[in-house]
């Protein structure tokens, strides 16, 4: 007679070099009860409590009888939750409870114009990133799951940074969320929507379809729920074809609220290297800022990849700020202040807006439709952008 084989799963990362995180082994048995083989530098100080929050983790899914062994890591418990709860579903596969807890942080609504000069990646399958991301003060933090995350963890990656957006206090930060291309973004979205993240970052946006679809899954989400919506969307052109429906794809829907380019794939796409210089995607970046301008929204640049050429990121920053670009995305917490200080209005566009703005409001208290600033006339985008570079300068000065 054959002994049937134990289910089991596995979730997590373990190695000498690894920080934040834990390996969790979960081994269903027939009888026994739950036991658990606990391996921590910490255990004196919260072995118990990690045993007892393994044990209310199971019981929540209805296992009564496992083999659990766990090689901690300095994990916090959201994500010891996360790796527990996956290598269950990778022990029971079809399992489709989820084990909701924590919310320390109630998220604030977030704004179409949010300020958006940086966006700090952090890859989605690896916890110690996020525990102290907000401290670096990042207009916004992005969540990745896509390029980042391995095709064998892209589970495991979205229950933790699900638990992240409901744990992990990101300050000021907005909270994005890079989904994979459909049809595996339906269960990226399925598992973050209802869990306070603001944006949703759309890779390798190709046409006003995508958006609709993705639209769509997002509203059956939030009407399972009973959400009210403050979630905006933002494509990532990445390709030629994007490129070409750069508009198409910026006003396909009133939930969008910028246009990114990332130079990586699309230069892959083209068939050239990528350079500092820049001058074999600048039709591209051209086309995006073009695009998102005539839409109405924000035009963001794509990461500067080399972390320890700061000369070299504030001059790709001021060349991106001069062609019309809003923001750029960070790879590393270093080069945030260095993008913040490029694009922080000079003295002089503060003291040309501040002229602009008490024009403007001269002209409406004197109830004259005309604003005029000596001999110029000064119509409603110069007002609005002098308004911009202030909103801009303000927020600079509280970093």
């Amino acid at each position: 007679m054959k002994t049937q084989k134990l289910k089991s799963g596995c979730a997590g990362r373990t190695g000498p070099n690894i920080r934040s995180d834990c390996f969790v082994t979960i081994t269903l048995t027939e009888r026994g009860g739950i036991t658990i083989d606990l391996k921590s530098k910490v255990e004196s100080l919260y072995g118990a409590s990690i045993r007892s929050q393994v044990k209310t983790i199971l019981s929540h899914f209805g296992i009564r009888n496992a083999d659990v062994n766990i090689e901690d890591q300095g994990a916090v418990p959201f994500v010891i939750a996360a790796r527990v709860e996956t290598a269950v579903k990778r022990a029971v596969p079809g399992m489709d409870k989820e084990f909701i807890e924590g919310a320390v942080t109630r998220t604030k609504k977030t704004e179409r114009d949010h300020l958006r000069r940086t966006r700090l990646y952090l890859p989605g399958n690896e916890p110690h990133y996020f525990l102290n991301a907000g401290l670096h003060k990042p207009d916004c933090i992005i969540l990745d799951l896509e390029d980042s995350v391995a095709p064998t963890e892209k589970d495991s990656a979205r229950i933790l940074v699900r638990n992240a957006l409901l744990n992990v206090d990101f300050g000021k930060a907005e909270k994005m969320v890079r989904i994979n291309p459909f049809p595996l973004g339906f269960e990226d979205l399925r598992m973050i929507v209802p869990h306070h993240v603001q944006v949703i970052l759309i890779p390798k946006c190709e046409s006003a379809e995508q958006i609709a679809e993705i639209d769509a899954a997002i509203e059956s989400v939030l009407n399972q729920y009973t959400i009210k919506r403050n979630l905006f969307l933002l494509p990532i052109i990445e390709s030629a074809l994007g490129v070409e429906r750069a508009f198409e794809i910026a006003s396909a829907s009133t939930w969008i609220c910028a246009l990114s380019i990332g130079l990586e794939d699309y230069t892959a796409d083209i068939g050239v290297a990528r350079t500092k210089a820049g001058t074999e995607s600048l039709f591209a970046r051209s086309a995006v800022i073009n695009a998102a301008k005539a839409a109405g929204i924000q035009a963001l640049d794509s990461v500067f990849s080399d972390v320890n050429d700061e000369d070299g990121l504030r001059n790709s920053v001021l060349e991106a700020k001069a062609i019309g670009f809003d923001g750029k995305g960070c790879i590393h917490p270093r080069q945030i202040h260095v993008i913040h200080e490029a694009f922080a209005p000079t003295a002089a566009e503060i003291d040309y807006a501040q002229r602009v703005i008490a024009a403007f409001n001269e002209a409406r208290k004197n109830g004259s439709g005309v604003v005029a600033l000596g001999s110029k006339m000064i119509d409603a985008p110069v007002v609005k952008r002098a308004q911009r570079i202030l909103a801009v300068a303000a927020s600079t000065s509280k970093k």
